[in-house]
């Protein structure tokens, strides 16, 4: 009796200990888009060097000269534009004030940054991992075709990042319209019929199901049950790891990808524990990302539905 009350009491305390830091990385999160707001509208930041920062600053002026580009073609198609430098800016310090793009492009960052580190420390190919590959050979051709698609998305996205780029056409649907309706808001001199034009352009172009994150997540449910294998990182590469872990624990995928920073470790255990997946798998992983991280003993041993309950309970207030 007493030994089963002692095996009880330390299955709470690992539970409780879980949930603390748990709430403590999620007071980090829910300052994210607060401070990147705030380095990135700085006039001199030079003084802020780190390289996440300079990759989301680059994403989003990618997305202003793209919108102005839009804008500037549709009200004459017979010239080549430079867009305006001022305008653009403009433009930019604009998207920076709607947070949910930024906690995006925050998390597209995040996820290259993780990439890159996989492929130094683990010579992990960021573009072609063994499950794609495996995928693309499969005697499934809609499975084939569907890996293949994807290959190239992410070969398409690791050039992006190279030069601090997202393109509007890979922003989730619900952000490709919000960027428009930036846009809209600071429309130039450009006559109403030209920007109706351009935005119609920009629209019939856009098709989320063959973006990359469209076709990654397509990808996840092809493979039915067999998502599983996609649940290691090592086997799956970063960004099929990120989706399928997303889909398999129901959370949303950039809060995935902020789970994998060393300091959102408790969070990432979870998830993975949440999908049902061993207890010396999730271990397996967690070694994998972060070798000196250090959780209460029998962490990854917590039941899958108390750990999705802890997650559950802990989602409101932070970005998707």
């Amino acid at each position: 009796m007493i030994e089963r009350a002692q095996i009880s009491s330390a299955k709470t305390d690992h539970v409780d200990q879980l949930a603390e830091r748990l709430a403590r990385g999620d007071g980090d999160l829910a300052k994210v888009a607060p401070v990147l707001g705030h380095l990135l509208g700085n006039a001199d930041h030079a003084l802020f060097s780190d390289e996440v920062v300079a990759r989301v600053r680059g994403m989003l002026a990618g997305m202003a000269r793209e919108l102005i580009a839009a804008e500037m073609h549709a009200s004459d198609s017979d010239r080549d534009f430079v867009p305006d430098p001022r305008r653009t800016q403009a433009l930019f310090r604009a998207l920076i004030d709607h947070s949910a793009l930024l906690a995006h492009c925050h998390a597209v960052a995040l996820e290259w940054q993780l990439a890159l580190r996989m492929e130094s420390e683990r010579a992990l190919d960021p573009v072609l991992s063994p499950l794609v590959q495996a995928l693309i050979a499969s005697d499934e051709t809609s499975t084939s075709g569907l890996g293949m698609a994807a290959l190239a998305a992410q070969a398409r996205f690791a050039q992006s990042q190279r030069r601090m780029e997202l393109p509007l056409g890979e922003l989730p649907p619900e952000l490709f319209h919000e960027a428009l309706q930036c846009w809209r808001g600071k429309a130039g001199p450009a006559s109403v019929n030209a920007l109706d034009a351009a935005e119609g352009a920009l629209r019939a172009a856009f098709d989320s199901s063959t973006s990359r994150l469209g076709l990654l997540e397509r990808l996840v449910v092809a493979m039915g049950k067999g998502v599983t294998a996609a649940l290691s990182i090592e086997h799956a590469g970063v960004a099929l790891f990120v989706s399928a872990l997303a889909a398999a624990s129901g959370q949303p995928r950039n809060r995935i990808i902020l789970s994998t920073n060393e300091s959102q470790a408790a969070r990432l255990l979870l998830s993975l524990r949440a999908t049902g997946l061993k207890p010396h798998s999730v271990d397996l992983q967690l070694v994998f990302l972060h070798p000196s991280v250090s959780l209460p003993p029998g962490s990854s041993a917590i039941d899958p539905d108390e750990a999705a309950a802890i997650l559950d309970d802990a989602a409101s207030g932070l970005p998707r």
